[in-house]
């Protein structure tokens, strides 16, 4: 299947890397946000008047902005040059954590949070799109890889950062911090990125036309299944180590770091395999993510154990890497849109995951079984990449 990306390859010059370096910023803030804000919460509750599981719905609030804002913002900005979309999309971050970093309520909270998930899936999605653009087609998995770091870097840097400051000085500088990375970004891309124009006939009924190939929604759902594993595991991470393995914050800190050393790994090994050979590194991604999944149970018994197995399950989460440029294989013209719905794709996953580990948990499972949820989800997602394969073969 031939290629499709934003534009004409061009040579690569050493202005290249400034511009993965300026896009993979604005991953480092939307990361450190997202996943910041779950250890902030017992903070933010104090400090709303709130109880811990109340407060945990600012989360669900940004998640639900990501899954509305990635379509909606893309196919609004068809007919906007992409690295003015960029800029925009920055900027209203950087607004709406400064927003939420002087929340007075949790009502407003809760409308903040969902204002900064608007352009999660949008900037993750243009900005692969324009990082594709600048290098050779056979290089296009690596750029996108570069992008996706900025994510993964947050996780083990931004993340306790964001966090020491909570506890420091208070919850709201965390989301302070990210406003301020978020406004660096907007104008690290305007001055960097290269200005573009507008394609030829590009308009929102285009970019809604990736809704109607089927190899799109293959993909996506083989991300928002697939994925879930990853996720299942992640959210009872702490209870796990807790009740199972044993360890106080500075185990789980640790288990922590692992696991986004392996996404940082992952992302900057695989996409050479991906650039070579792009679904079946999916495929073996897919099967690698279901064996250490499988592997939890045994290994949560035991610290240095368990955080190798964390690290590998980090490692698969190239994936969403891997079929960020597999949309752009099979979207057509409407590369923006398909873009942009692999992030709503991923937080699927992110509420599929902990909600099928959940009621699994509940049913008195005990929980290392998170782990086999997570295989069973990754073989899940094994099973839709097998029908994407097929059916793109035919």
């Amino acid at each position: 299947m031939t290629a499709t990306v934003l534009s004409a390859p061009v040579r690569r010059t050493p202005a290249v890397g400034l511009v993965h370096l300026a896009l993979a910023l604005g991953g480092f803030a939307i990361g450190t946000t997202e996943f910041a804000t779950m250890s902030l919460l017992p903070l933010m509750a104090r400090d709303l008047h709130i109880d811990e599981p109340t407060a945990g719905h600012v989360i669900s609030a940004y998640a639900l902005g990501v899954v509305v804002g990635a379509p909606t913002l893309a196919v609004l900005g068809a007919k906007w040059p992409k690295r003015t979309m960029l800029i925009a999309l920055m900027a209203v971050f950087a607004v709406a954590n400064g927003l939420s970093a002087l929340a007075p309520s949790y009502g407003s909270m809760l409308v903040f949070r969902f204002l900064s998930g608007l352009p999660h899936g949008a900037y993750f999605g243009i900005a692969s799109l324009v990082a594709a653009s600048l290098v050779p087609a056979e290089r296009r998995t690596r750029a996108v890889g570069r992008v996706m770091l900025g994510l993964t870097v947050a996780t083990v840097a931004g993340v306790p950062l964001a966090n020491a400051l909570g506890q420091w000085i208070g919850w709201r500088w965390g989301f302070g911090v990210v406003a301020v990375l978020a406004a660096a970004t907007a104008v690290s891309v305007a001055i960097m990125a290269p200005r573009d124009t507008v394609q030829p006939g590009a308009n929102a009924m285009r970019e809604l036309g990736a809704l109607k190939k089927r190899q799109v929604w293959l993909t996506l759902a083989t991300g928002a299944v697939g994925f879930g594993g990853m996720f299942a595991v992640y959210t009872y991470l702490a209870s796990t180590l807790s009740a199972v393995t044993g360890g106080g914050p500075a185990a789980l800190a640790l288990v922590l770091v692992a696991f986004g050393s392996g996404m940082t790994a992952g992302n900057l090994f695989i996409p050479r395999f991906a650039d070579r050979a792009l679904m079946p590194t999916a495929g073996v991604l897919l099967v690698w993510s279901a064996a250490m999944l499988a592997l939890f149970p045994l290994a949560a018994h035991d610290l240095t154990w368990l955080t190798l197995d964390v690290f590998a399950i980090g490692v698969g989460g190239a994936l969403g890497t891997v079929l960020q440029t597999r949309l752009m294989d099979v979207a057509g013209d409407a590369q923006t849109l398909a873009a942009a719905l692999n992030h709503s794709a991923f937080n699927t996953a992110n509420a599929l995951g902990p909600f099928l580990a959940g009621l699994v948990l509940a049913a008195g499972y005990g929980w290392t079984s998170t782990g086999l949820v997570g295989c069973a989800l990754a073989l899940g997602g094994l099973a839709i990449w097998a029908v994407s394969w097929k059916v793109g073969d035919r």
